[in-house]
């Protein structure tokens, strides 16, 4: 322990750090905590500054750093000023999760069941607040009720949605549906948005438990269905980074175009081999190259990955900008980069016939496929090709004649493929869980008008590239974890102990079952899906055994991935896009400079900080892209009200049926009503609606026919009418 931090607070088990990141160090919130759980009671502001030995000159930054921790939901401050602990007060903490109905939920930050707030207790919050909670008793479908004690943390300052005037009186119905308050906008306050058009609003009032919201408008967007408007909504709404501050591009401008001596210099030099880029056809920044060759009766791979660390470093205004976008955010006709194009675009990407930096992961296999070795190298690289999905399935199948330089490199792709021909016999081997899942591209007429809506195929050639990049990633993740360094996991959770029970009564239902017991693996799920492949409802297997894996995230704490039968993974291969990557590229880089541990730039806390910070972007990202995409469905679905498509039930709910039309792979609505005239249950173990009197079933992934109704933009929806009757009759017993 430091002189300054003994002598100051020598019994503050937090001293220490404290002393590192301030010239005067107070009590550390853990000896805040520790204090007041101590006394047993609350305690103001000069009663825990007289108990920690707090000098004259100190209490007020003690007095802002409670105020900190009360914002943070840490302690709660009563009438009388004094200060307390949160769970001894019975009160709990989370993150608002807002219905667009009315009413909520807040998910608890230490775990736990959700707790319910009526529509009463939503009226002083709006979706992704932060609160502190009483629980008040339970409602009548036996969740945990709770009642709004303080806001912590406030997470809508401006907002995006159509603007009305009407009979004197403004308002913004906000874009995002669970935003579930209208922003009521003063006459003065509205500049010159005009009834109907898009804008921005700053929120100058936030809700409370007597009044909506009060806003004025910033930014005025444009008219409803102007070209580019969803994307232009998504990002506003997502509050989405897309404007690069001047100190980012000051640092930019500082960077050489052009790759030099001095920077080559120490680095193992791989121009001589022939690293070929694989991409989709409107990829425009290549952050990974590859090279397979014999090695014996086995294989060597290359896993060049462009050197994004090198450029990019910590403290800077371009790393902060980087922490703060989490990652590239891909809508159907642009992209918001996690870092510029000077560098995402151009030095960083890993274009043919130039020299380019790198961190190589090397690998070797033997003649079955299983790695022997791995190495990790700071490289530099000189890619020989620029090629696509298409281009190298059709040159390996013979579909595309190799000529010139294809004719050159096409020895080097065989060997990938030998080398992927192994690896997916090794994932098969260790149980990897492969679900069939479609995914869409729009494309583009003319006028952007949408022309239709088409399927993404995956070939070998995605498959072959996927494959190489989780080897590099699981040598990433054991080269950390062999090395005691703090690090972001890609970490995949066993499915939750509700969602197995659910998934065992499906099962049991249909004759079939998931092995594993109470804790099944991965293999578990791909043995069962193996086993109803030529099923008649193996995609309804599919469906329900997908929905109940949980999302993946970015942590310190390593736990494996489920999905991918492993026990350790993260994520390498993307440092252009994704700030984990990067992150994992500094951990290993540090230790190529052979550094110890203990002197890395973040420590545990710091990386669980960031872990969430990412986890958050990533889910930002998807919800935004989600949200982009329903507009255009909605729109390319306008003038085709009234046409009957055939479709799949892709969700079933207590209210309908959520049907996505073959071929054109949009998702609307048969409400409940609208189907043939019963009462109708609805069985969610499994996920079917049943007729009372007919007992007629409509079960998901069934086929069916649908006209469609209505197409509401504003809502995002499109609602159809049943045909032909559908569902399954009744069995006779």
């Amino acid at each position: 322990m430091s002189r300054k931090a003994r002598k100051r607070y020598p019994d503050d088990p937090c001293a220490v750090r404290e002393a590192q990141r301030y010239e005067r160090p107070i009590p550390s919130r853990e000896y805040i905590l520790a204090f007041l759980r101590e006394a047993g009671v609350p305690r103001d502001t000069e009663q825990i500054a007289r108990g920690l030995k707090v000098t004259d000159e100190d209490v007020e930054p003690l007095s802002r750093r409670l105020y900190a921790m009360e914002r943070d939901g840490q302690v709660v401050r009563n009438r009388r000023g004094g200060y307390g602990l949160v769970d001894k007060m019975d009160l709990v903490r989370g993150r608002v999760t807002a219905h667009p109905d009315g009413y909520g939920f807040v998910i608890v930050d230490d775990g736990g069941d959700d707790i319910y707030l009526s529509a009463r207790e939503m009226k002083g919050l709006l979706h992704g607040d932060r609160a502190l909670l009483r629980i008040t008793g339970q409602d009548r479908r036996g969740r945990r009720e709770g009642a709004l004690v303080e806001v912590l943390e406030r997470a809508n300052h401006r907002v995006v949605g159509r603007y009305f005037a009407e009979r004197g009186v403004g308002f913004l119905a906000p874009d995002n549906k669970r935003l579930h308050q209208d922003i009521l906008i003063p006459a003065d306050c509205a500049g010159s948005a005009r009834h109907g058009q898009i804008a921005v609003v700053e929120i100058t009032a936030q809700p409370d438990r007597y009044r909506q919201p009060v806003g004025r408008i910033v930014e005025v967007l444009g008219e409803h269905m102007a070209p580019g408007m969803e994307v232009d909504i998504a990002i506003r709404a997502y509050e989405l980074p897309c404007v690069w501050p001047p100190a980012v591009i000051e640092e930019v401008e500082t960077v050489r175009p052009e790759v030099t001596a001095a920077d080559c210099r120490g680095r193992l030099d791989l121009r001589g081999l022939p690293l070929v880029t694989i991409d989709g056809e409107d990829a425009r920044d290549f952050d990974d190259a590859v090279y397979c060759e014999p090695d014996g009766r086995g294989w060597h791979l290359l896993v060049a990955i462009a050197d994004v660390a090198h450029y990019v470093r910590p403290g800077t205004a371009l790393d902060a900008e980087a922490i703060k976008r989490g990652n590239s955010v891909y809508f159907p006709d642009r992209v918001i980069p996690m870092l510029p194009e000077e560098l995402s675009n151009g030095l960083c990407s890993l274009k043919p016939d130039v020299d380019r930096l790198c961190m190589v992961c090397e690998l070797t296999f033997d003649a079955r496929g299983r790695r022997k070795a791995y190495r990790f190298h700071n490289a530099v690289m000189r890619s020989r090709a620029r090629l696509t999905y298409t281009e190298v399935a059709g040159l390996l199948t013979g579909e595309i004649a190799a000529a010139g330089d294809r004719q050159i490199l096409l020895p080097h792709l065989r060997n990938l493929q030998r080398l992927y021909e192994l690896l997916r016999t090794e994932r098969d081997r260790r149980g990897a869980i492969d679900f069939e899942t479609t995914e869409t591209r729009i494309v583009y007429g003319a006028d952007r008008k949408i022309e239709r809506i088409v399927p993404l195929v995956r070939n070998d050639a995605h498959k072959l590239i996927e494959e190489c990049m989780i080897a590099a990633n699981i040598a990433a993740g054991e080269f950390l974890i062999g090395h005691e360094m703090p690090a972001l996991y890609r970490v995949h959770e066993r499915p939750a102990p509700e969602k197995l029970e659910d998934i065992r009564a499906f099962l049991g239902g249909v004759g079939l079952s998931l092995g594993g017991g109470e804790r099944p693996a991965a293999a578990d799920y791909a043995r069962l899906l193996t086993a109803i492949r030529d099923r008649e409802d193996a995609h309804l297997v599919q469906s329900i055994l997908l929905r109940s894996l949980r999302l993946a995230v970015y942590s310190p704490g390593n736990v494996g991935h489920f999905g991918l039968a492993l026990d350790t993974y993260t994520h390498f291969t993307s440092p252009i896009r994704r700030y984990p990557d990067l992150l994992v590229h500094r951990a290993i880089r540090h230790l190529l400079a052979r550094r110890k541990p203990k002197s890395f730039t973040y420590d545990r806390e710091k990386i669980a900080t960031l872990g969430e910070q990412c986890s958050m972007t990533e889910r930002r990202a998807d919800e935004a892209t989600r949200d982009a995409v329903a507009w255009l469905k909605c729109e390319y679905m306008q003038d085709k009200v009234g046409e009957v498509f055939a479709g799949v039930v892709s969700a079933v709910t207590g209210f309908g049926l959520f049907v996505e039309l073959k071929e054109i792979y949009v998702e609307g609505l048969v409400h409940v009503t609208a189907l043939p005239n019963d009462y109708y249950h609805f069985d969610p173990v499994h996920h079917r609606l049943r007729g009372e009197r007919t007992g007629r079933v409509f079960r998901l992934t069934d086929t069916v026919k649908v006209r469609v109704a209505r197409v509401d933009l504003d809502q995002r929806k499109v609602d159809f009418d049943l045909v032909d009757g559908g569902g399954r009759p009744a069995r006779r017993r």
